[in-house]
């Protein structure tokens, strides 16, 4: 069986962690206490996975993905490279956005309380910013739904078609 290389297997289960575990920050930053200071790690992980995203897409260009199965209808290939588009595009634009957000407002931008990130030259009032923030707060929603339907599909592949795919990335 075809599987991915071990570099891309660690980079996908890494990013992985920290994208589920920071869409939960994001969404349940207001619920959680002020002294864990959800919102400034949620920043540092939206820094790394936009570093590791950067370091992914260089790593895929460079390596060939492993053939999907040869009786996969063409749909569900199309939906399963879409997906992997979106995700890219995802792990580049959520963490972008929300780096322009924050770089209009007067709260330091750090990485993991050890140096700082400097920031963009936006300010509130600016355009930017408040796309910026729409778009970080409609696209988080979006990416934990797709994030749910690669789940199903992969226990579909793994459990029902019995297929390989799964075993591919595991």
């Amino acid at each position: 069986m075809d599987r991915y290389g071990n570099v891309a297997r660690a980079l996908h289960w890494i990013m992985a962690i920290l994208i589920l575990f920071n869409l939960f920050l994001g969404f349940a930053h207001d619920a959680l206490p002020r002294d864990w200071k959800v919102m400034p790690v949620h920043k540092s992980i939206g820094l790394t996975v936009l570093a590791l995203a950067v370091a992914r897409i260089l790593w895929r260009f460079t390596r060939r993905a492993p053939a999907l199965p040869a009786g996969m209808p063409a749909w569900e290939r199309g939906a399963a490279h879409a997906t992997h588009f979106a995700f890219y595009a995802f792990m580049l634009v959520l963490p972008l956005t929300g780096w322009i957000m924050i770089s209009a407002g007067d709260r330091p931008l750090n990485w993991f309380f050890l140096f700082d990130v400097p920031k963009f030259a936006v300010a509130k009032g600016d355009a930017i910013v408040g796309i910026s923030g729409e778009a970080h707060e409609i696209l988080g929603f979006a990416w934990a739904a797709l994030l749910v339907l690669h789940g199903l599909a992969a226990m579909r592949h793994h459990f029902i078609l019995k297929d390989g795919v799964l075993r591919r990335m595991i």
